[in-house]
């Protein structure tokens, strides 16, 4: 399936983009992060198992359970703290 991904924030700035098209198998959050990982370099490094990363899909706040479906935005981005 095609996924349009994007990255914010330092997720962003380690991986040198703000955005990408992608064509692939992954069916949930978790097995598209997984995937991601396995690219090593600075995906492996920005998106980590253990580093905090907010997903959203089609933005709204999901999990890594989330089904993705064909066409689908996936942003992935550091928690967010503020005052």
């Amino acid at each position: 399936m095609k996924l349009t991904v994007r990255y914010f924030a330092s997720i962003r700035e380690a991986v040198g983009q703000g955005a990408e098209q992608l064509d692939t198998p992954a069916a949930t959050v978790g097995a598209l992060r997984d995937a991601l990982i396995a690219r090593g370099g600075p995906w492996a490094q920005a998106l980590a198992r253990g580093r905090a990363v907010r997903v959203a899909v089609d933005q709204v706040l999901s999990d890594e359970a989330a089904a993705l479906a064909d066409g689908a935005e996936v942003a992935f981005f550091p928690p967010v703290t503020g005052g």
